[in-house]
């Protein structure tokens, strides 16, 4: 099977329109008219994970998040983005990324279903078939705050989360935005959110949100998107014959000590 075909069958379900205008998605380097036998599967284009597709004979690499987000005047060695895309090419792993248009059309509501929303909707609407980056719905029955971390905890396989807020306060109405939520805070505040989950939240957006009366947890950008790589393993998996499907082992980018 050729690149451009499984990219035509990732783009059937993930159509790159879908993405926000900042977002940079698609095939990012290599050929489109490759020989795809093997295909690795990670959340970033890191050199561990470009690595560790040269070594499994990966013939396209997919990721989540781009190598490639803006113009770049020159690809060379002097530089890790130019060294990583210099690697796929002289390995000849065409590699594509497929970031905000899966968050609209993979990630939201996969998250939520994982937190076991009812009624969900999307947090915040990015296109006219109302999908969006997000969802907010409500929990069967509602919990204190410190439960509901720990169902967060043990959905997403996580060792820790930072909570702001009161941990024996109840929530009920849940937003959850995989990644980076900051740019979110303001759209789950006015549709009367009780805790946002999310990731990458600082001092200040922590402890403003919750003094407006919204509790955070932060599960970590990694922590909640990582479902991305099984997700993806298992739409392709039926829907490429014949080609093999590797995935990143799970592997969070810091240690807590």
């Amino acid at each position: 099977m050729l690149c451009r075909e499984v990219t035509d069958i990732i783009e059937q379900r993930f159509p790159k329109e879908y993405a926000l205008d900042w977002d940079n998605v698609g095939l990012l380097a290599g050929r489109d008219d490759k020989e795809v036998r093997c295909i690795y599967i990670a959340l970033d284009a890191s050199d561990e994970v470009i690595h560790a597709a040269a070594r499994q004979g990966a013939d396209m690499l997919v990721t989540h998040h781009p190598l490639i987000f803006s113009g770049m005047k020159r690809i060379t060695n002097q530089d890790f983005i130019g060294r990583r895309i210099l690697g796929l090419i002289r390995r000849d792993i065409s590699y594509y990324a497929m970031h905000t248009n899966y968050d609209v059309l993979g990630m939201a509501a996969l998250s939520g279903s994982m937190i076991g929303l009812k009624q969900p909707e999307a947090l915040e609407v990015t296109c006219e078939a109302q999908e969006g980056i997000g969802r907010i719905g409500q929990l069967e029955k509602a919990v204190s705050l410190s439960q509901c971390c720990e169902d967060v905890k043990r959905a997403f396989h996580l060792a820790a989360g930072r909570v702001f807020g009161n941990p024996d306060r109840t929530v009920e109405r849940i937003a959850i935005c995989p990644g980076s939520g900051k740019s979110v805070i303001g759209e789950a505040l006015k549709k009367q959110a009780d805790v946002l989950i999310t990731g990458d939240i600082g001092h200040h957006e922590g402890i403003d949100a919750a003094a407006q009366g919204m509790a955070v947890i932060d599960a970590g950008h990694y922590g909640l998107e990582h479902i991305f790589v099984e997700d993806m393993k298992d739409y392709l998996g039926k829907k490429l014959e014949g080609v093999q499907i590797i995935t990143a082992p799970v592997c969070h980018p810091f240690v807590n000590i």
